[in-house]
């Protein structure tokens, strides 16, 4: 084995927690190192919306939202209960709008405010009705430095048209009234298509980037100027300690690297790792495979490296292992499958979701997370966990439905590849789905009624700011309802997956990997997915991953550059 540098900081790993730490450090003049061991950066940020829950930032001040810390710490203890992590939560809370302000002022990541994005359960006391997001701004991969276009991972295929990007609000408002047919949209929707196609053509890219992906490029950007080294398709294989502090890191080559102040690790999770997921994931799971939406990288890396040093993997005290999405599995003429996530559809007018015994078993305009929770919760013993969301045709003219896009794309590719099935009925449709063709007929007999009063007594759909910013806010009376009843009749299967793990490598408010005893290890932290959610396996809105994994990365780089450790 070789000596082959020394730097300052050394961070494991190239998602929005990690790129943030290399950010925050370098900034201060430290020389910092990104080892990746995929050949591109991103991580699950690229694949992500890219939007980051951050309270109390000075866009929601320049607006006049004025929300006292306090409230939003009376939501997060509405939601996450008896777990609440006071000091972790508390520091998290106190940094975010710092972290906000720096990004966006001193560095390439600038942001865009989710005005209008409210909080998931907004029938607690503290929860907001908007200003509590950020996402970042749209960028042209051309202006990012070359040596990051080589590098930066391509926008996740499934929640893109053709490889481009569409990014929650105007924009996707647009694509969906071209889906209408109406001149403004039709002429967004040309408008981009038209500039992608041409960057396929002269760049071999979409070069429009939106979402994760753009976050991810910002911030790699903003490292680039700062002067922090990338080096990808570099796995560590174990940590170097000297007089019980990290110092350093081996590569798979045998090439080790030193670290004068600390070592960070953002690796992603364990979604991807099998033995894990197997051994910490609900029982009613057992025997399925877990789809996530995290790269196949995000395998326990991080966990392991903190372990093998005296961390440990905080999960006793939590609700939820992982951050459940609803996804769809996509055949495509390769062979190859893709994993698409249901974030947006289900709270559209005129679909449901139900069991195969045809019942439905949840608010289908609630979370994502929740919507799996039910799902694992309501599946009869020894079944497999799966639903079916159905739709009419009016449905998927106007909404997507999973990965089938709505008017002008036609579904012909779908209901061939056996994606999407099809019926006349309700019945064949339920009978070509294995579900209870009686059962799934009054089911929808009754939803019908129902959502034409406005209305859902079973469920309360609708009911919540956040159902209805969700919905279609031209269909009255109830945004996220409406009947299904125009044939033909479609369904796509919906399994449970994940954005990523909650359980995590146990950190304190500052970042620091710590043992059991609650004792820092020196010159050690985490951040990202690697580090355990304050949240503790709850998701109280949109962006409690990112908030966070932005947050305590650029709080870990800012105690670094302080030398405290």
């Amino acid at each position: 084995m070789t000596s082959s540098q020394k730097v300052d900081v050394i961070v494991v790993g190239s998602g929005a927690g990690g790129l943030a730490a290399a950010v925050s450090a370098a900034h201060q003049g430290l020389k910092v190192i990104v080892v990746e061991k995929e050949p591109v950066i991103g991580g699950a940020t690229a694949r992500s919306g890219g939007w980051a829950w951050t309270p109390g930032t000075f866009f929601a001040r320049k607006d006049g939202i004025q929300e006292p810390s306090e409230q939003f710490q009376t939501y997060l203890k509405s939601v996450i209960g008896d777990n609440y992590q006071k000091e972790n939560i508390s520091s998290f809370l106190d940094a975010a709008p710092r972290m906000v302000d720096f990004f966006h002022h001193k560095t390439r990541l600038q942001f865009v405010p989710g005005t209008s994005i409210k909080d998931i359960y907004g029938d607690l006391p503290g929860a907001g009705n908007g200003h509590r997001s950020v996402g970042p701004k749209p960028v042209n991969a051309k202006q990012l430095p070359p040596g990051i276009q080589k590098i930066l991972a391509p926008q996740y295929y499934e929640t893109s048209f053709l490889g481009m990007g569409i990014m929650a609000g105007p924009d996707l408002m647009g694509f969906l009234a071209a889906a209408r047919l109406r001149p403004r949209g039709l002429f967004h929707a040309a408008r981009r298509v038209t500039h992608h196609v041409w960057d396929l053509i002269r760049y071999r890219r979409g070069c429009q980037l939106v979402n994760g992906t753009a976050l991810v490029g910002r911030l790699a950007w903003s490292a680039w100027e700062q002067g922090v080294v990338f080096r990808t398709q570099s796995a560590v294989t174990r940590l170097i300690s000297e007089d019980s502090r990290v110092t350093g890191v081996c590569l798979g080559t045998g090439e080790i690297i030193k670290a004068k102040y600390g070592v960070v690790l953002a690796t992603g999770g364990f979604p991807a790792d099998k033995t894990l997921v197997g051994k910490h994931f609900p029982k009613a799971l057992s025997g399925q495979k877990h789809y996530t939406l995290a790269p196949d990288a995000a395998c326990g890396d991080g966990l392991r490296l903190a372990e093998s040093v005296g961390g440990y993997l905080r999960i006793d005290d939590y609700s939820s292992p992982a951050a459940w999405c609803p996804v769809s599995l996509v055949p495509y003429f390769n062979g190859k499958q893709g994993v698409f996530p249901h974030i947006m559809d289900r709270a559209k007018p005129g679909s449901i979701g139900v069991l195969s015994n045809g019942k439905r078993f949840v608010n289908e305009a609630n979370g994502y997370h929740d919507y799996v929770s039910a799902l694992i919760n309501k599946t009869p013993k020894g079944e497999p966990v799966q639903s079916w969301q159905i739709a009419d045709s009016q449905f998927v003219r106007r909404y997507p439905l999973g990965m089938a896009k709505p008017f002008p794309i036609p579904l012909t590719p779908y209901l061939r590849s056996g994606y999407l099935v099809k019926g006349k009925t309700i019945k064949e449709l339920a009978r070509k789905c294995g579900i209870n063709p009686e059962v799934l007929a009054n089911t929808i007999r009754e939803f019908n009624e129902n959502a034409k009063r406005g209305v859902d007594p079973e469920f309360g759909r609708g009911s919540t700011p956040f159902n209805r910013y969700g919905g279609d806010q031209e269909n009255l009376p109830n945004p996220s309802l409406g009947a299904i009843e125009k044939a033909p009749f479609y369904a796509v299967r919906v399994v449970p997956g994940s954005f990523g793990t909650f359980a995590g490598i146990a950190a304190n408010e500052r970042g620091q990997v710590i043992k059991r005893d609650g004792e820092p290890i020196p010159g050690l932290f985490s951040a990202g997915n690697d580090r355990a959610s304050i949240m503790s396996g709850y998701y109280p809105a949109g962006g409690t991953n990112l908030g966070p994994a932005l947050t305590f990365g650029f709080l870990v780089g800012e105690f670094i550059s302080e030398g405290r450790d």
